[in-house]
């Protein structure tokens, strides 16, 4: 797996589709390495005609850890976010974007299309508003604003999130963890197949899931506090993909990100939850396709 230096870190990444095709980047969420985008949602962004670059974020895959820094626990950082108080992190969602801006620069992309998943999705948020000439265009799935009284999760969610695995350094435990996660937060209208959820959970914990560093990206949402206002700064054609059941970023979330953005296009699905059902994934690449060209 290759690997570059972009913002003063080593990344790992990894390219789908010709050379010569129009560039689309995808960021994953939370904690999740390159490997947990499906392969169906990757093969379709292919054949549609995009070259197809993923990567693992900072404290994931085979990215590099950042330095561990004193913090708060994150429910403690949830609390003081909720309150409307300052939270300390070892980085914010604007390091995470400066991440980005470093792929492509290594990569000599100009300007790609940026699909981002729940943090991905704010963390593409974010460089569409601070650096628009790199975003062709945007795309938000499953994310928010920043702002905690529309994104509040429901509690079995936030606590499936939360918990962390039996035994962090057993890949199978994390499996375990990771497919108990899915069922939680995934579509109840698209069930997923039970073997083909534990394939793609257990090949992002073999390839590194990070308990540390999943909780400092948490911190990095939580630190980068209500970006409202930066969402409304925003001005790259941008398209809002959501899950109208979705137990952990609910659809209040996706509307208001879809409000905000001027000229923004909201596409909600009945029975999608905080994933990409199968089911769905020919529709989601259709419409960012179209949304893209």
């Amino acid at each position: 797996m290759p690997t570059i230096t972009a913002n003063g870190i080593r990344l790992a990444y990894e390219t789908n589709g010709a050379a010569g095709a129009p560039p689309l980047l995808l960021v994953m969420g939370l904690g999740m390495p390159l490997v947990f985008w499906p392969d169906a949602f990757v093969d379709g962004l292919v054949k549609a005609g995009f070259r197809v670059v993923r990567f693992d974020n900072r404290d994931c895959g085979l990215s590099e850890r950042i330095e561990e820094k004193t913090h708060v626990p994150v429910p403690v950082a949830m609390a003081r976010s909720l309150m409307g108080r300052d939270v300390g992190a070892p980085y914010t969602l604007a390091d995470m974007a400066g991440d980005v801006t470093g792929l492509l620069d290594a990569l000599s992309i100009e300007r790609a299309h940026v699909v981002g998943a729940s943090l991905g999705g704010m963390v593409a948020q974010v460089l569409a508003a601070r650096r628009p000439k790199r975003v062709a265009s945007l795309t938000s799935m499953m994310s928010s604003s920043g702002n905690p009284f529309v994104s509040m999760a429901r509690p079995r969610a936030l606590g499936a999130i939360l918990h962390r695995p039996n035994d962090p350094d057993d890949p199978a435990s994390v499996t375990d963890h990771l497919v108990h996660v899915m069922e939680v937060i995934g579509s109840p209208g698209f069930p997923a197949d039970a073997k083909a959820l534990r394939g793609l959970c257990e090949r992002a914990a073999k390839r590194g899931y990070d308990t540390h560093g999943t909780a400092r990206q948490m911190l990095a949402m939580l630190a980068s506090g209500d970006r409202r206002p930066e969402l409304e700064k925003i001005r790259v054609p941008a398209l809002v993909i959501h899950g109208a059941d979705d137990p952990l970023v609910p659809k209040a979330a996706g509307r208001e990100v879809a409000r905000l953005i001027p000229g923004a296009k909201l596409i909600e699905f009945d029975g999608m939850g905080h994933d990409l059902p199968a089911a769905l994934i020919p529709r989601i690449v259709a419409a960012i396709a179209d949304h893209c060209r």
